[in-house]
């Protein structure tokens, strides 16, 4: 193979009903919508009383009433965040991180460029290519605020993008707060067959007895994601032939093009796709078993505290996850070519004939219930405290040909400290699987941080090892597997870590260097791997902030990656993220404003595949990808009170006189046969509502 150089929306009308239901939910909650004054979020503790049957018409206005303190924090963390106003990041709104490269279009499949190896041991069914478009419990935010918070999200980008997005927050009492989330990605894609829709939702509940001593966590976490699969560029050369007006008009390998095919509202339809489902549902309860009792007295109230010594906790999860590849019109040469898979009808004459259809699905269902207890040294830091608790997991799947039952137990225990002074931050966990089907998995994990002083700033290290049993598309009980080996051993990973950071100069110099033996692997469309040679990785990264002139800044991130010998893994060598812009006001009070030109650039590498039906990108030594330049955007990006908007064009560097004219089609590739679009233009809108 040679070397390769570098909207319209479709939502279903049920869908559209939810959405409205949704906003109109958030409004009837807003009896007054105010603009949010994010610049002034305050400590938590302050404000939102009021006592009931009170006359409050006639008070004396603060200037504060339309003003919000609001924290939340995570699942597995005490430590209250601050909500982050911050605008020059285009990716903490876009799904997909900077370091990822996906297959074209938003909502396609997508790996991350910078390598980080699989530390979760126990089951794990290995199609991760969709990750980052899922709502999870462990990312969820659990908020405390005193007023209802709403926010509405609208993003539109060129060839059908969509993205809508619902938030809403409020404290049912001061001490219980509940919230949703609803987004929707929908986009056809630059070339044929690659149109996706997602759905995404979840409902959260933080919970707190009046005296203190129990709390509850409740998340309910759906994702439905659906991708087509059209299988790569038949002939990359295609896109710049004058025989296809179009890119959609160049053939794939999967799925037919059909240029009279119209673009619906409320319809999206798929032939070749990828469909996965999943459910989450997580209930955890807290009791204080032994602690302290102590209060605060304010004008209008006692406000009850209750410092922990000793805690018990239960959680119960149950997880559901459905993995399908469907294909409704096969063409028999590609899978028997790829997955030796042949059909009683291989070719369809007349379209009158019904064809053939591929499916592959594997269904799982998971029961979870923990138990943990937790002993607090110092009764009043809650950063510092013993953890051990036990697991067990009830598994079942579901196969095309079969079914099984499967059971782990495992123990688990951790340490955590944030020291009083802020000097310390140490965490330490592990956890082994006693019996069932991933008997002898273990993880272990240390990490120390330290703050050396205001002129070095924090210097962390850490260590972390993690034993495994290959994941379940591996085994040949699964209906995504095909050559499989007789026999795997568990994979060994030990990942070393290392970083100083300086908030006074804005740099951060990080490292990781990454051991591995027994990596499982796909080395093509259908066939896997075990490398028994040990091998190893080294990562070394810069992050820093440069200040050009006043308000002219030039934000670097800058990663080195290299591998030993014969390893594995294909990754670019560099790869680095520069934004050269404006941050300031422009005098304007409340006027918070990005603009400037950002790239992203990685060196020539023989990028992974993929494949359509496994739903893995696997290695292949045959096809280098470069970058004809690396991928330019410009944006401005701004923010007044709560309302934010994103303005940006993206992949400039397409630019190119070609058959059919002035046009951005001198594509970038991200794997053999995959380019990514040309020009794209994104414009996005975020409206935080407080009451």
């Amino acid at each position: 193979m040679t070397n390769l150089p570098g909207n319209f929306v479709i939502v279903n009308r049920a869908k559209a009903i939810l959405i409205s239901m949704l906003v109109l939910l958030c409004l009837s909650s807003i009896s007054t919508l105010a603009q949010d004054p994010t610049a002034r979020f305050r400590s938590f503790g302050g404000g939102g009383g009021g006592s009931r049957g009170k006359d409050t018409t006639l008070q004396h206005r603060s200037g504060l009433e339309d003003s919000i303190t609001i924290h939340y924090r995570f699942l597995d963390s005490s430590r209250l965040n601050k909500m982050d106003s911050s605008i020059y990041d285009f990716t903490k709104r876009f799904p997909i991180p900077w370091s990822y490269a996906y297959l074209g279009n938003l909502g396609n499949a997508a790996r991350n460029l910078i390598f980080t190896g699989n530390m979760q041991p126990g089951w794990d069914m290995g199609l991760h290519a969709y990750d980052i478009y899922a709502f999870t419990p462990e990312e969820t935010r659990f908020y405390t605020t005193t007023r209802p918070y709403a926010e509405l999200g609208y993003m539109l980008g060129s060839k059908a993008e969509q993205m809508i997005s619902v938030s809403f927050t409020q404290n049912i009492k001061r001490n219980w707060n509940w919230g949703f989330q609803y987004r929707l990605i929908n986009s056809l894609g630059t070339f044929g067959n690659q149109n996706t829709n997602h759905n995404n939702y979840r409902v959260h509940s933080w919970y707190q007895s009046n005296n203190k001593r129990y709390q509850s966590f409740f998340v309910l976490a759906g994702n439905k994601l659906e991708s087509s699969e059209n299988g790569g560029l038949r002939d990359y050369r295609n896109l710049n032939s004058s025989t296809f007006s179009t890119p959609m008009s160049a053939p794939t390998w999967l799925g037919t093009y059909n240029a009279n095919q119209g673009i619906s509202f409320l319809s999206q339809s798929f032939s070749t796709a990828t469909k996965y489902t999943n459910l989450n549902l997580l209930f955890r309860q807290q009791y204080d078993i032994i602690g302290k009792k102590d209060s605060i007295v304010t004008d209008s109230s006692v406000i009850k505290l209750f410092y922990a010594k000793f805690r018990a906790e239960h959680t119960i999860q149950y997880k559901t996850f459905s993995y399908n590849f469907f294909d409704d019109a096969p063409d028999s040469a590609y899978y028997r070519l790829h997955y030796d898979v042949s059909f009683p009808s291989p070719f369809r004459i007349l379209s009158s004939v019904p064809s053939d259809t591929l499916s592959k699905k594997d269904y799982w269902q998971m029961v979870i219930n923990d138990f943990s207890l937790y002993q607090f040294p110092d009764a009043k830091n809650s950063q510092q405290f013993f953890k051990a608790g036990i697991t067990m997991e009830n598994i079942g799947g579901i196969f095309d040909s079969s079914s099984r039952s499967y059971y782990n137990f495992f123990v688990h225990g951790e340490y955590r400290n944030k020291t009083r002074n802020q000097k310390w931050d140490v965490e330490a966990n592990g956890k082994f699987y006693i019996s069932g089907l991933n008997a002898a998995d273990y993880s272990a994990f240390i990490s120390l941080k330290r703050f050396i002083s205001h002129k070095v700033g924090f210097f962390q290290a850490g260590f972390e090892n993690v034993n495994r049993t290959p994941s379940y598309v591996f085994r040949r009980e699964s209906s995504f597997s095909y050559s499989i080996p007789n026999s795997l051993n568990k994979e060994n990973t030990t990942h070393l870590f290392a970083s100083l950071e300086q908030p006074r100069i804005n740099l951060k110099l990080s490292g990781d260097y990454y051991l591995l033996s027994n990596y499982t692997f796909f080395t093509n469309y259908d066939q896997a791997q075990q490398q028994s040679t040990l091998f190893n990785m080294l990562q070394l990264r810069v992050d820093k902030v440069f200040t050009l002139h006043k308000n002219w800044k030039w934000r670097a991130s800058l990663v080195f990656q290299q591998k030993t010998g014969s390893a594995p893994i294909n990754l670019p060598a560099i790869l680095t993220r520069n934004q050269f812009g404006y941050e300031g006001n422009l005098g304007f009070r409340n006027l918070d404003l990005a603009f400037g030109v950002e790239a992203r650039y990685y060196t020539g590498y023989k990028a992974d595949n993929f494949s359509p039906i496994t739903g893995q990108f696997f290695l292949q030594n045959d096809t280098t990808i470069n970058q004809h330049l690396p991928d330019i955007s410009l944006y401005l990006h701004f923010r007044i009170r709560s309302f934010t908007a994103y303005a940006r064009a993206e992949n400039l560097n397409t630019a190119q006189f070609g058959p059919n004219g002035f046009g951005f089609t001198k594509y970038n590739f991200v794997a053999p046969n995959y380019p990514y679009m040309g020009l794209q233009i994104h414009v996005g809108i975020f409206w935080g509502f407080v009451n």
